[in-house]
This record gives C-alpha cells, structure tokens and sequence, in this order.
C-alpha cells in the first residue's frame, strides 16, 4: 500500500505522472465534470490545523470523482491525546478509504501511516507540505510547459513548503534559490536530502541576500513570515523579515516573464504587496485553485480502479497514457 507523506517516496516518474493525470482531470472538470471514478470511496480529513484550503479543495476533489469526505476537528480525535494514534489510525481505516490529517508533529502522520489500512495522505506537519507542492509544480508545469531546468527563487522563511518545494525541485532538475536570513534557512539535513535525491539534476543555493535569490529567476516564491504555532515569534520575524518582502522592486531583479507564487493565507503588507499579488505576474489565485485538481489526481491514484498501489507498497501501472506536455509559451504570450 502506498501513501502520500513526502515528495521524497515518490519517483520523478510517479510525480510526472500526478501532474499529468491533475492535468486532464482539471481539463475535464471545466469541460463538463469528472467521471465518478471513486464512487462509493470515502475519505477521512483529521484536522489539528485549521484550513481554508485544504479542507474545501479535498472536499471538493472527492466530490467531483463521485467520492465523499468528512470534516473531524481536533477536539473529536486528539491525536495521542484522547487514544493513541495507532489505534485511531485502525479505527478509521475501518470506516474509510483513505485518511488525509494535516497536523503539527509530523510523528503523527507517519504514526497514521504506519498503522492504518488505507492509504495516508500528509495535508501538512511542520516538516513538509508535499500536497501544496504539488499544486505549485502543477501550476509552474502549466505556465511554462516544463519543470527541468527552470528557476524557482523562494523569498522568507524556510518552513514546511520550503522542504517540500526543494524535493520537487529534486526531483524535476529545477534550480532552485532560497533568500532566507541567518536562523531561518533551510536545516542542512534538508539540503542533504534533497541533494541525494537529485542525484546530480539539483542546482540548489542558498543566501541571505533577497536580490542574488531572485536574479534572473522564472518563478518567484514566498510565505507567510510566521507560521501558525509560530505566534510568540510573530514581533521578533516582523522586526527582521523586511527586506525580503516580495515587492516590485524585489521582482524587478528577476526574469521578465517570471510568475510569483504563495501558498496563503498571505499577510498583505508583510511578505507581499498587493501591487505584486494582485498584479500581471501573479498566480496565486490559480495556484490555490491547482490545490483542488493536483489532490483530486493523487486521490484518483492512491484509490482509483487501476490507480491504486499494490501490496508490495509499489506503485502500479498507469491504465491511460500521459497527457502530452503543452509547449513552451513565448515571453510576449507570459505577460499579462
């Protein structure tokens, strides 16, 4: 049995396939909806975080393929609290066909893994953020027709996207900047990972300069300076994350096509302006929208007919041939 807990388990191949297979269902939903490829398959959503998007894009997903989802707060489970979180991850596995839970310790995901008889789908812990990754990759994979070879710069504070955007970054040979003040960078158990991972194809720098992280970057990236759990922090990040604000003088330095990108909730005024989210560069709106059709693919996937992963843990064998990629936009067609 597979899960879904970190870009890291999963091939380029399998990755590529995702983004291809969230393609034509995104495709096929705006062309007239999805066939119910899940009816009947019902999934758990355990929440410790709350969340605007995770929750109504897995809800959503799971509906357009014919599926079901239901909400459980923190207080109905109490991960390790109210009953350990093996037995919940059993219970559940019982009553459902996979189990999304987007928590703080990300033990608790792996715990979920490691005990439940269904498929485990990581909607975020304070490591990583793989299912917000993916929609990102889905929406640099739409604007420019590729991943190998582009420049992702990332602006802020190295958090739980950050880990995930340099496994994607591994996986697809991206370039990939990070400007993040001294405390605030990536852990170099991160780099290392992503560097074995890459196996060469990973061109990865990182700085404390906000400029020499942009220059020349295709894609542009930034989060929220203080993460929730983070509040104690929040006058201490405000006093020393200014200058790496994503403003147009920022984005000046990078490509003239190049596309800025946040996972929100954006704190408008911190780490973005709203001259650059709600400006020609932006794609913010689409990425959270690619939340929706990104996940939709790796619920298809984990539980689908055809989709599902086997009992040795591999993945099996796509039953549809990959969408062809889109060409390469010029830089006239870019701007908009």
């Amino acid at each position: 049995m597979k899960h879904f807990l970190d870009l890291a388990d999963w091939t380029a191949a399998d990755l590529q396939y995702l983004l291809d297979s969230a393609v034509t269902l995104k495709d096929e939903h705006r062309r007239g909806g999805n066939p119910p490829l899940l009816k009947g398959k019902a999934l758990a959503m355990v929440f410790q975080k709350p969340s605007l998007r995770t929750r109504v894009s897995f809800e959503m997903a799971m509906q357009h393929v014919g599926g079901y989802a239901f909400y459980l707060s923190p207080q109905e489970i109490g991960l390790g609290k109210r009953e350990s979180t093996a037995d919940i991850a059993r219970v559940l596995g019982g009553y459902v066909d996979a189990i999304m839970a987007r928590t703080f310790d990300h033990q608790h995901i792996l715990d979920l893994a490691r005990w439940s008889p269904v498929p485990v789908i990581n909607g975020l812990t304070d490591y990583n953020h793989p299912c917000q990754a993916m929609a990102d990759l889905l929406t640099i994979y739409e604007e420019f027709g590729r991943l190998e070879g582009l420049h992702l710069a990332y602006v802020g504070d190295s958090n739980n996207v950050v880990t995930s955007l340099l496994m994607g970054a591994a996986q697809f040979g991206m370039k990939m900047t990070i400007g993040s003040p001294a405390g605030y960078q990536p852990k170099p158990a991160v780099l290392e990972r992503a560097r074995q991972l890459a196996r060469g194809r990973l061109e990865v720098a990182v700085t404390d300069d906000p400029v020499a992280a942009v220059t020349g970057a295709d894609v542009v990236y930034t989060d929220t300076w203080t993460s929730m759990g983070q509040e104690a922090e929040a006058e201490q990040r405000r006093a020393i994350f200014p200058p790496y604000q994503v403003n147009e003088a920022l984005l000046s330095h990078a490509a003239e096509h190049a596309i800025v990108l946040h996972c929100l909730p954006a704190h408008r005024g911190e780490e973005i302006t709203d001259e650059v989210a709600d400006g020609p560069q932006s794609r913010l709106f689409p990425q959270a929208e690619n939340r929706l059709h990104a996940q939709k693919a790796i619920l298809v996937h984990l539980l689908g007919v055809g989709g599902a992963a086997d009992d040795e843990g591999e993945q099996a064998e796509p039953t549809e041939k990959k969408p062809k990629k889109k060409g390469k936009k010029d830089k006239k067609d870019k701007k908009k």
